[in-house]
């Protein structure tokens, strides 16, 4: 199976360099350092979901929700600025302690409640976007954040955008809680047999519950970010971003049964779906294509990962998946 997911990886790599080279010939200034810059600023919020997503998934859960409750943490994050007066480095601890007790409520749901993470994660889904649809009335929108924080999505740092960092940091954390600690090893457990890792004596609903206030904390913090680059928090921040991660992750080789996958290969994966929606958007500006061809393509995308996910189980060599099989 790693020689398998090894080959899934390097088959995505493969890809990836044949996006650039083709949206490089017939795309207008594509590798230029300014573009280079604007995809890495546009995709480290839905980067830093897909990271988080990943050890999600391993334990065989989804989490729907982490766009909605970015637009709440974003919501938060205005208010307690614009309203409270908060520092705005205070209220972005604020807005990243709501992202957390997010995702206490989801991992409430499915680990003492025993509700299945789809059903739950949809409902919370619309609960976070309706309460901050509620705080802001629908329409209202926080503006005029102080220079020093709008850096933060808009300014360099040795040649490379200041969220850049923030994303290589967070990386570089979920890479070693999934890959070098036991922590990461029980989310590959748990998504291979559930009830075989609490025989083991595994703490199945802690690892569980830990997987999803990671990724409601993370959420908060890509919410911080979104309101920095765009210079403002409104409800709508984060619509669409649950599926742009879901597609980058179960892209970069991680089994949407659970068990299997990288944090490697959903950076590989973010990366790809990066490049073709940049790609995408300088091409259509240049021709009579519609814009909803990337959405179209980018749904084509998640189709091929999990058909191609389910032809490498059935491949010869393959071992049984427990549940998934």
């Amino acid at each position: 199976m790693k020689k398998l997911w090894l080959r899934h990886e390097m088959i995505l790599l493969v890809v990836l360099v044949l996006e650039i080279l083709l949206f490089n010939a017939i795309g207008r200034r594509f590798l230029t350092a300014d573009n280079v810059a604007n995809i890495v600023r546009q995709s480290v919020e839905i980067g830093l979901l897909a990271l988080v997503m990943t050890p999600v998934i391993l334990t065989g859960g989804i989490d729907l929700s982490v766009g909605s409750l970015l637009g709440l943490c974003a919501v938060t994050f205005g208010m307690l600025w614009g309203e409270l007066h908060w520092p705005p480095w205070v209220a972005a601890t604020g807005a990243v302690g709501v992202g957390a007790m997010g995702g206490c409520v989801n991992a409430a749901l499915i680990t003492r409640l025993r509700l299945p993470p789809l059903i739950v994660t949809l409902g919370t889904f619309s609960l976070f976007r309706g309460l901050a649809e509620a705080l802001t009335s629908g329409t209202k929108a926080y503006t005029n954040f102080p220079a020093s924080f709008l850096a933060l999505g808009n300014s360099f740092f040795l040649g490379v955008p200041v969220q850049a960092w923030v994303f290589v940091v967070v990386a570089v954390a979920v890479w070693l809680l999934v890959h070098r600690t036991t922590a990461g090893r029980a989310f590959r457990a748990i998504g291979f047999a559930p009830e075989g890792a609490r025989f083991a004596g595994l703490p199945v609903e802690r690892r569980i519950a830990q997987a999803y206030v990671l990724a409601g904390a993370v959420a908060g913090l890509a919410a911080v970010i979104f309101v920095s680059r765009v210079t403002e928090a409104r409800a709508n921040a984060g619509i669409g971003y649950e599926l742009a991660a879901i597609t980058a992750v179960v892209l970069g080789g991680t089994s949407i049964f659970g068990g299997v996958g990288s944090v490697h290969g959903t950076l590989l994966g973010v990366a790809a779906v990066a490049v073709l929606g940049n790609g995408l958007s300088r091409i259509l500006s240049i021709t009579a294509f519609s814009r909803e061809l990337s959405g179209i393509l980018t749904g084509a995308l998640l189709i091929v990962a999990l058909a191609a996910g389910t032809l490498l189980r059935r491949a010869p060599g393959a071992k049984g998946r427990g549940r998934s099989g």
